[in-house]
């Protein structure tokens, strides 16, 4: 497995999202284990997950507890960097709610690390601005919990590049990760990826295959990465992250996966080089 770094740790190049595991239309709780374990069979060590991943308003952090059951029962499970992340909920009636007040941050923080299991959070991320609640309020927290070694590394995620700057000054320069929705349909995190390269901040793409919904539509969608991919005789999914990859070395995907084969496929993007010509055509979609 090709690595790539996350603030001071070494990870898998290419990580997975636990999502789809825990929302609307999860698969039952021993497929959900058997592709995490497939995962980490295949030398993944990145595992993105939320409090915030659950269907029902009375299962808060059904994700993070899953991927504690996967990891405790994996002799690889103690390799792992998990990611998770506080300030998003779900009321349990398919919405999202935001609350970004320090208050909330360190409460979540306090959760996840009992379902977790851990004394510290590898890698704890902001999850989402809250317009209620000034940024610098909210990273603040953050870092107060980076000091007390609660957490390991800071990141945050849908963030602009003013907020990434101002998150970096926050920290101290401990700003580990950003992690943005990038794909082939949502390119408009360019500006951030761009930024993170300038910075060496590890970028981290969420939904970057187009979501769970609509992963499976990307080789009709896009005629470039259905092109590259019959001709390479791979899915246009794995051609998809070899071009995330091969933008910029703090580029580490996360594609949500609920079946082994899917994330088996998805790791398989680590080996394929695309050519400067194919990377040209697909930036050009």
């Amino acid at each position: 497995m090709h690595t790539r770094r996350i603030g001071d740790v070494e990870v898998s190049a290419i990580g997975l999202g636990g999502m789809p595991m825990s929302i609307e239309g999860r698969p039952d709780e021993a497929r959900s284990l058997a592709t995490i374990h497939a995962a980490l069979d295949a030398g993944v060590t990145l595992i993105d997950t939320a409090d915030a991943y659950h269907r029902d308003a009375h299962e808060v952090g059904h994700n993070e507890t899953l991927i504690a059951k996967a990891l405790a029962s994996h002799d690889r499970g103690g390799d792992v960097l998990v990611a998770t992340k506080g300030g998003h909920l779900r009321p349990g009636d398919g919405s999202w709610t935001l609350d970004g007040s320090p208050r909330h941050l360190k409460e979540a923080c306090e959760e996840s690390l009992r379902r977790l299991g851990v004394e510290a959070i590898g890698l704890y991320q902001f999850h989402r601005p809250d317009p209620r609640v000034p940024y610098a309020e909210s990273v603040g927290a953050i870092r107060d919990l980076l000091d007390e070694g609660k957490i390991r590394l800071a990141g945050i995620s849908n963030a602009d590049p003013q907020q990434i700057r101002q998150a970096q000054e926050i920290l101290g320069g401990r700003l580990a990760s950003v992690q943005n929705q990038f794909s082939p349909a949502f390119r408009s995190s360019e500006p951030e990826l761009e930024l993170c390269d300038e910075l060496g901040i590890a970028f981290l793409p969420w939904s970057p295959l187009g979501g769970i919904s609509r992963a499976g539509e990307l080789g009709s969608r896009f005629a470039p990465f259905a092109r590259i991919a019959e001709a390479r005789g791979v899915s246009p999914q794995r051609v998809c992250l070899a071009w995330m990859l091969a933008k910029s070395p703090v580029v580490v995907p996360i594609p949500g996966a609920s079946r082994p084969e899917t994330i088996l496929d998805s790791l398989a993007a680590t080996d394929l080089d695309l050519t400067a010509e194919e990377r040209a055509q697909l930036d050009a979609v």
